[in-house]
């Protein structure tokens, strides 16, 4: 299997690879997602911010949002997960809008949120698969699908409560970060993987 990591600037790509690293999987970090469009699945990490990751893909998204649509698989970590969407409250520039919706700013006193939260109402067996029910996040945007049906799990930061993950087909979008979730956030990773292969 080969996987594209999409590097557009974002932190943690290293940490990512590893966590993706298994055998018969080869992974490719990349800054042309065309090269993801030969591959097997594409992945979006986290860590950074909206504006400047949209600038760099600006040229890139509707190719990809179409590459998605005739069922590329992929995975949106945190930042990669809003990029998924239309537009966000970060800043300015445009989403892949895979998913539509927008991102905004978490409703609450102390953000960003940084830490261990608990995964609400998981419907994605991706989730029941790895035993996933808490996850690491840090984060102060989160996204807000126009379709609740495109989400397939929750999380509550203080009183607000926001998407931990969505899906849409192949293209799944989580808000947290599961190369940092400990044993089961690998175990999610290669679950999505394993998914890919089937």
């Amino acid at each position: 299997m080969r996987v594209a990591i999409l590097d557009y600037g974002a932190g943690n790509l290293h940490s990512l690879a590893k966590a993706l690293e298994q055998p018969g999987v080869d992974v490719t970090i990349t800054t042309d997602p065309s090269v993801a469009f030969r591959l097997d699945a594409l992945i979006l990490p986290g860590v950074g911010a909206f504006a400047s990751a949209s600038e760099v893909i600006s040229r890139y998204a509707r190719p990809i949002r179409e590459t998605l649509d005739r069922g590329l698989p992929c995975l949106g970590i945190c930042l990669g997960m809003q990029l998924l969407f239309e537009e966000s409250e970060e800043g300015s520039g445009r989403g892949i809008a895979a998913i539509p919706g927008r991102v905004r700013r978490l409703k609450t006193r102390r953000v960003p949120q940084i830490g261990w939260n608990e995964i609400e109402s998981a419907t994605d067996p991706l989730f029941e698969a790895a035993d996933l029910r808490t996850a690491y996040f840090a984060n102060s945007y989160v996204c807000e699908p126009e379709n609740a049906e495109h989400v397939t799990a929750w999380a509550t930061h203080e009183s607000d409560r926001f998407a931990a993950a969505v899906r849409s087909g192949n293209v799944v979008g989580v808000q947290f970060h599961p190369e940092k979730s400990s044993s089961a956030g690998i175990s999610f990773i290669r679950g999505f993987l394993e998914s890919v292969a089937e």
